[in-house]
């Protein structure tokens, strides 16, 4: 088995429980993989990437409406947004790894960590939302995700600043007010998803202090200046802007610096 190929090929996989179980069983065979740096790897004619399920229909991030969490099916709704952040985050982290060729074997080796830990936070959601009478498809999603992942697909140095250290950063920020509002419900199934919540921002500070690493490994490849370069690919590029309140402690053990920090808070 050679990682990078099987990346791509569990990329293709339509079925999302197909795809985790895929992501976990390479993980789990991390000691033994190959790894081919150098491939030259393309997308098999007539797939078009990420494969994905048939459900949840996918709208425009704008046309999605909103539910409150004090309800049972404000909660569903909820959880299932995130759930399908988590499978996104999959195909993201897979997408890096085949796409992505020249790099270190460390490189690979992360990103597989990153879309194991992805797959497993996925399942944690879906079994918490069939426990409670709901699945994945059972609402609308966007791609918002994956819309970066599109237009960062030329540029590793884009993609790396842009995905795990923008997109995947604002989630440090939000997963602590979202585990607020469950809390005030006092509802069993809202306390639940706050604990899956804690296992999912534990991991997520990892997921993008990988992105932070090799983000400035690259920066200092190439002699570029990684926080203001930062600041141009975010204009260039029309990323979003975080929204307060911004989790300091989070993205600090991140590995985000003082000064980009003031800059994010500058943002706002």
């Amino acid at each position: 088995m050679e990682l990078r190929q099987s990346a791509l090929q569990a990329l293709c996989v339509a079925d999302a429980e197909e795809k985790s179980a895929l992501t976990l069983a390479m993980y789990a065979q991390r000691a033994t993989i190959s790894i081919a740096p150098q491939a030259q790897l393309a997308v098999p004619q007539g797939v078009t990437l990420p494969g994905h399920p048939a459900k949840p229909e996918l709208k425009v991030h704008t046309a999605m409406g909103r539910r409150s969490p004090a309800t049972a099916e404000g909660r569903a709704i909820l959880l299932h947004a995130i759930a399908h952040i988590e499978f996104n985050a999959i195909n993201l982290a897979l997408d890096a790894i085949w796409r992505y060729g020249g790099m270190p074997e460390a490189f690979y080796q992360d990103w597989l960590q990153v879309a194991a830990e992805e797959a497993k936070h996925f399942r944690l959601l879906r079994a918490h939302l069939r426990k409670w009478g709901h699945d994945y498809g059972d609402y609308p999603a966007h791609q918002g995700l994956w819309t970066m992942c599109e237009k960062t697909a030329d540029d590793i140095v884009a993609r790396m600043a842009l995905v795990p250290r923008t997109l995947e950063a604002r989630g440090l920020d939000a997963t602590p007010q979202i585990q607020g509002k469950l809390q005030q419900t006092s509802a069993d199934d809202a306390l639940e998803a706050v604990a899956i919540l804690d296992i999912i921002l534990r991991e997520e500070v990892g997921h993008v202090a990988i992105g932070n690493h090799w983000y400035r490994y690259l920066c200092a490849q190439r002699d570029l200046d990684p926080e203001q370069h930062y600041s141009w690919l975010v204009g260039h590029y029309e990323a979003p802007r975080p929204r307060p309140p911004i989790n300091l402690s989070a993205r600090r053990l991140a590995g985000f610096s003082e000064s980009e920090l003031d800059w994010l808070q500058g943002q706002l």
